[in-house]
């Protein structure tokens, strides 16, 4: 979290980052929410990059340190304003579920880059 309580993002956009105040990836209940960015200052693309072309039905893999990787099956994506995630993205409580946010467009220089959020759901692979 940074000091206005808004959700730290790794600066390098080869890294994703964790959430920490909620689930982790694999838990059995409630939202784990990664995030990561599109594309960095140089242009180069980022770890999320792959997420604009991602839709229902496609796999997800994350890979956990000291644990196996979990599967992911992506079940709905949405655009929203940065500033307007919905409450239930960060829910601890409910069924399992990997949520994986990214920028998007519109982009302006002047306002501060992305003015949107990519927000991935996807519901695990059950063996």
């Amino acid at each position: 979290m940074t000091e206005d309580g808004d959700m730290a993002v790794p600066a390098d956009p080869a890294v994703a980052g964790w959430y920490r105040f909620g689930p982790a990836p694999g838990s059995t209940r409630g939202s784990s929410v990664l995030v990561g960015h599109v594309d960095g200052d140089t242009g180069a693309l980022g770890e999320f990059a792959g997420l604009y072309d991602a839709g229902p039905g496609d796999l997800v893999e994350v890979r956990r340190v000291g644990a196996g990787p979990v599967r992911y099956r992506v079940t709905a994506r949405s655009t929203v304003p940065q500033d307007a995630l919905p409450p239930s993205v960060f829910r601890r409580g409910g069924p399992p579920v990997l949520t994986l946010i990214t920028c998007a467009p519109p982009f302006v220089p002047g306002e501060g880059g992305y003015q949107a959020n990519l927000v991935v759901t996807a519901q695990p692979l059950t063996a």
